[in-house]
């Protein structure tokens, strides 16, 4: 495990040394969004706004026929709420949406091997200590052992794996000064 980590850190590493070079043929922007569908989404917003340390800025609507027509609802409007991580268009966004009113699938988020599809973010921070402290403020601990330290150099990575208010997994991995 200690040897998959280090090379998912090194391919992290060698992914965030890139961001400063220019964006590839056929893509505008080098970063993506995503989308989180969530059940509460003022408790998401407090998650990851205070919580995590996100910026909240300006959402958006999205009308019902228009997300309809684009497949993405049955004719149920969206109001995004967007928080970012970092400025500008090169900044990470994490669009969050609550729809009132429709029969919620519930996800098997026991780990990352309990259902198919994208299974975690991982979050990348200076130091895990005060991350830990606002967590921890908030009712939040980490899963399993965590934070455990990712190799052997006492100075080196942490890895820190939470949940969200609807249970989705994240990591937060970096030093604990």
């Amino acid at each position: 495990m200690r040897t998959a980590l280090s090379v998912a850190l090194s391919i992290a590493a060698a992914a965030a040394g890139s961001a400063n070079r220019a964006v590839p043929a056929g893509f505008l922007r080098s970063t993506i969004d995503v989308g989180v569908h969530v059940r509460d989404i003022e408790a998401s917003a407090r998650f990851y706004g205070h919580v995590i340390g996100f910026t909240e800025v300006a959402g958006f609507n999205v009308a019902a026929d228009f997300a309809s027509a684009a497949g993405l609802t049955d004719r149920q409007p969206l109001a995004v709420r967007v928080f970012v991580l970092g400025e500008g268009e090169s900044a990470t966004k994490v669009k969050l949406m609550e729809v009132p009113g429709v029969k919620i699938a519930e996800s098997e988020n026991g780990y990352v091997h309990s259902q198919l599809g994208f299974r975690y973010l991982t979050i990348f921070i200076d130091d895990m200590t005060p991350a830990l402290k606002r967590l921890r403020a908030a009712g939040i601990g980490p899963l399993g052992d965590g934070p455990i330290l990712i190799g052997d150099d006492p100075a080196g990575a942490y890895l820190a794996v939470i949940r969200d208010p609807d249970g989705n997994l994240i990591e937060l991995i970096g030093p604990s000064k």
